[in-house]
């Protein structure tokens, strides 16, 4: 047997990128828990942290589940390896989605992995492709919602602002998957049901698709719309997980420590 037959493919090794947003995660975890340092610091890089791992993630399962569809090239062009310089949008799938949470604290992650569809047989694949980022939006989000409901009242200033973060991140990416699932071309819901839709129908959505993002966030930039979607949408699921939604308004008020009197999500 050859010594480098047990080392992992180069095309699907964890990047560098990824394990440095990790450990920052870990470490201002550990500041907040601890109460070591400025809280609200702490809490920004806790959140904007996560936040890029979970877009990491998302970006991840959509090329993952194209690998299976059958789509081999998400290996070679670096989407298995969670380098967030492999994706092909870097700025469109990250920048962006990173001053949309720290302006307005609304999470909206970008389409950045070029699946080859022609490679991938069947409607429910493709599919399949679009519903797997916001599946993992959704997935952390129950992780972290539940971890809120079970754990107790905390006593201390360093559990509580570290519980205060979670729920933060937690509201983003509650948000992340119910935006991403709209039906707006652009986004991923309108990808699961764009296999369906007639090629006239498609050829018409297609000049939108560019500025699916943008209309969602300058939407959610209205106050009206703004008011109903988290003190009715969000509000309402957040309130089955104990003290969550507690939580993620003092996260909310933690993050935004630069205050640039745009009030964040809550300010609208």
């Amino acid at each position: 047997m050859s010594i480098t037959s047990n080392r992992p493919h180069s095309d699907r090794r964890v990047s560098t990128i990824f394990l440095v947003l990790l450990a920052v995660m870990g470490a201002s975890a550990g500041a907040l828990w601890t109460d070591w340092g400025n809280a609200r610091f702490g809490v920004f890089m806790f959140v904007v942290a996560g936040w890029l791992v979970s877009l990491c993630l998302h970006e991840y399962a959509h090329a993952r589940t194209a690998l299976h569809g059958g789509d081999i090239s998400v290996g070679t062009k670096g989407y298995l390896t969670l380098n967030p310089l492999k994706y092909t949008h870097p700025v469109y799938s990250f920048i962006m989605p990173l001053v949309f949470i720290i302006l307005g604290g609304i999470a909206l992650p970008g389409g950045a992995v070029f699946i080859e569809r022609g490679r991938i047989q069947g409607k429910w694949k493709h599919s399949a492709i679009s519903a797997a980022g916001p599946a993992v939006n959704a997935a952390s989000a129950l992780v972290l919602l539940v971890v809120l409901a079970l754990v107790p009242t905390p006593t201390a200033v360093g559990p509580a602002n570290f519980y205060s973060a979670l729920g933060y991140l937690a509201l983003l990416q509650l948000m992340a998957a119910i935006l991403n699932l709209l039906p707006v071309p652009g986004l991923d819901g309108y990808g699961i049901i764009e296999p369906w839709l007639s090629y006239d129908n498609r050829r018409a959505f297609a000049g939108i698709a560019p500025y699916g993002m943008i209309i969602v966030f300058l939407l959610l930039w209205n106050s009206t719309i703004n008011s109903w979607f988290f003190n009715t949408v969000i509000f309402n699921l957040m309130r089955w997980f104990g003290q969550s939604w507690t939580y993620a308004q003092f996260g909310n008020y933690l993050f935004h420590f630069f205050n640039l009197n745009l009030g964040g999500i809550f300010g609208h």
